[in-house]
């Protein structure tokens, strides 16, 4: 007997609800990405599904510990991810993608590379509100462009680089650093789930 169950008389196995973890209370409102859909659609919706999934690991956390340091001897918290995430968004898309350096970079220096998650001493929610708005800007880069084959410059290597690689590279970030964050949210109060 296969361990397999299979809906009868089909061959085609099936899978009940028993079988999944059970959702995590806190996803209400999350779009999941859809089965079917052009490229576009897919990346968009994975990456939107992802932005959508670090910010409910922060809702409801008490203030105080979001720059708490909870997984030794990582240097990682939710304060220090979401600061991080702004930077992503911004270098990624706002000044490599459509080459706009009109504004500071948000949470970086030469002089101090590493202030997105050293320097916990601002406001979360300020943070969280730099992370949104560089989120949409980030949406409006994307709108404005039609083809996922369209460039910008590369800044490490001076090579074109696509939106299409841009957007894979953000998912990369957010799959990771929402991996990072379910970690912290757990040992914050025992929350898990995807």
């Amino acid at each position: 007997m296969s361990d397999n169950p299979t809906e009868q008389g089909t061959g085609r196995p099936t899978t009940s609800p028993q079988s999944f973890s059970p959702p995590w209370a806190g996803t209400a409102g999350r779009t999941d990405p859809p089965l079917v859909g052009d490229e576009r659609e897919i990346l968009l919706s994975y990456l939107e599904f992802h932005r959508e999934t670090f910010a409910l690991k922060c809702a409801g956390v008490p203030t105080g510990r979001l720059s708490e340091f909870l997984v030794p001897p990582s240097g990682l918290t939710l304060h220090g991810l979401v600061r991080h995430l702004a930077g992503v968004e911004q270098w990624w898309l706002q000044i490599q993608f459509a080459g706009d350096e009109s504004r500071p970079l948000v949470y970086y220096s030469d002089d101090d590379p590493d202030q997105d998650f050293e320097h916990l001493d601002g406001d979360f929610d300020q943070a969280l509100a730099t992370w949104r708005a560089q989120v949409e800007t980030s949406r409006r880069i994307v709108a404005g462009t039609p083809s996922l084959d369209a460039t910008g410059t590369h800044k490490a290597t001076g090579q074109p680089v696509s939106l299409r690689r841009v957007l894979v590279h953000l998912l990369a970030e957010y799959a990771r650093h929402n991996g990072h964050a379910d970690l912290l949210r757990e040992r914050i109060d025992g929350a898990t789930g995807y």
